[in-house]
């Protein structure tokens, strides 16, 4: 913990040197962990510094684990929050669906934690997808549009990030924009994964590295 707060504050200095000479106009951070953005306020104050304005964590459906602690701290500090990847890597696209061939692309070959399907975790995943899909049916809604406007939903999230490819994405992503989930079909969503949980881990973005490092764990 000491080395982490001790790698946030050298940051920030960095950062607010910048920010000093106009190569930037506000900070934010990205996929933090909740210590680490209440950290970065804390050093801030005490040391003058220009503070993150903002946080760009993962969010979706499937991925809610940001619900538990990431944004009350945003919203205790004032602080804009930017999601990214709303539709869960692709996850909430459309294309993983049961009884059709899933795809085969290059980030699931690079993130086999995410897209293996031999993985009892993501089947759970392709469970979930499943629910969610006949509920945007059942609510006149494309999935996509489900799963953004869910995201935006949300008290304290700013705005979304999305990445189509082509313009009939764009305007499928842009169209959620229009929509506003009922308290029912949220209430639903809450059944299909319920807020807080984030089902399969590899999708949160950050892994504490206590974790992964034995010796950060032990003692000497």
């Amino acid at each position: 913990m000491k080395q982490e707060a001790a790698e946030v504050s050298r940051m920030r200095h960095r950062l607010n040197r910048r920010r000093s000479w106009r190569r930037a106009r506000q900070i934010g951070s990205s996929t933090s962990p909740a210590h680490q953005m209440v950290e970065a306020q804390w050093a801030a104050e005490r040391r003058g510094l220009e503070r993150f304005v903002c946080e760009q964590p993962p969010y979706s459906p499937l991925v809610r684990g940001i619900e538990a602690d990431v944004l009350p701290v945003a919203e205790q500090y004032g602080m804009g929050v930017i999601v990214w990847s709303p539709l869960a890597g692709g996850w909430l696209s459309g294309r993983y669906r049961k009884g059709q061939d899933l795809p085969q692309t290059r980030r699931a070959q690079r993130l086999p934690d995410r897209y293996d399907m031999t993985r009892e975790v993501n089947q759970r995943k392709l469970d979930a997808v499943e629910r969610l899909a006949v509920l945007a049916e059942e609510a006149g809604i494309t999935l996509v549009e489900l799963s953004i406007a869910f995201t935006i939903r949300h008290r304290a999230v700013t705005s979304a990030i999305i990445g189509p490819r082509t313009m009939e994405h764009l305007e499928g992503q842009l169209a959620a924009t229009e929509v506003r989930l009922s308290d029912d079909v949220l209430d639903r969503i809450d059944e299909i994964v319920p807020p807080g949980v984030t089902l399969n881990p590899a999708d949160a973005g950050w892994q504490p590295p206590q974790l992964s490092g034995p010796s950060l764990r032990r003692r000497p």
